[in-house]
């Protein structure tokens, strides 16, 4: 069990967050996180990346026990002796998806998308090439009708004349209910099934502890990170560099993600338990 005074889970976003700007996460981070599960403490990668990208992200945080990724649709219970065990894989059906890219379209224009379909290791996104798009991802182009012949797991798009919290906001007008749809600093909104994000993805993990959200404690950085804002109650602590709307909405806010903010945060909290004093025994 956790020490008095601590969360009984604790959930990070990645990129933004944890990763520093060079993609590199410290020495000083995975010392603190492996110190965070000494304390008895889980803790939770909770990640836009999609399932493809598992392999990078246990290598950015070793320590996690569960990964909430593909905004809340794939989770995967890394604690197992047997292996991982996947707790959710939702997707949202072509359809579905095909349809709200028209509406959407027919509001802003014609819009750069790209799929993201299978779960395979390092498998490649599907779409419109888009040169604005940050990583180094294997693509393969494909028409939208090939993207959206079967279910997803996420979608992205762009329109060069929206910056992303515009596009962002037309988006979650038009989908009325059919997706879910956030924006994580990449420049495109990401499209999920209805229902899937961070804080129902974090639920699954909780619930299987049975930990309510009242002992959860979650880092982040972007609007993607809201919901699990929203949902967790013992700590909400934006990164120094996070987005405007995130901040707001923070208990506090620690140093920024290139000056490893969220393991100075915990690093101070194990300390502040640390010294709490203890009942002598009788």
């Amino acid at each position: 069990m956790p020490r008095p005074g601590l969360p009984k889970l604790v959930a990070t976003d990645l990129d933004g967050t944890l990763v520093r700007g060079d993609d590199t996460v410290s020495a000083f981070t995975h010392q603190v996180l492996d110190r965070v599960r000494e304390a008895g403490v889980p803790i939770v990668a909770a990640t836009g990346r999609g399932p493809r990208l598992a392999e990078l992200t246990r290598n950015d945080i070793r320590a996690a026990d569960y990964l909430v990724m593909a905004g809340g649709g794939f989770v995967v219970d890394q604690s197992a002796a047997s292996g991982p065990v996947v707790l959710r894989d939702e997707r949202i059906h072509g359809a579905v998806l095909a349809e709200f890219l028209v509406d959407l379209e027919a509001e802003v224009g014609t819009l750069t998308v790209m799929v993201e379909a299978l779960d395979t290791h390092n498998a490649p996104l599907w779409g419109d090439h888009d040169p604005a798009w940050r990583y180094p991802d294997l693509f393969e182009s494909r028409t939208r009708a090939e993207c959206v012949a079967g279910s997803v797991l996420k979608a992205f798009a762009r329109r060069p004349d929206h910056d992303a919290d515009a596009l962002l906001a037309v988006a979650q007008r038009v989908a009325a209910g059919r997706a879910d749809v956030t924006q994580s600093g990449l420049g495109f909104i990401e499209i999920t099934p209805a229902g899937v994000n961070k804080a129902t993805g974090l639920a699954v993990v909780a619930a299987s502890l049975g930990i309510d959200p009242s002992e959860v404690l979650v880092f982040g950085d972007m609007p993607n990170d809201l919901p699990m804002f929203e949902w967790a109650r013992w700590g909400r602590v934006a990164v120094g560099n996070a987005h405007p709307t995130l901040r707001a909405l923070a208990d506090e806010v620690t140093l920024s993600n290139d000056a490893d903010g969220v393991a100075v945060f915990l690093d101070r909290l194990l300390a502040r338990v640390d010294q709490t004093p203890r009942l002598r025994a009788a």
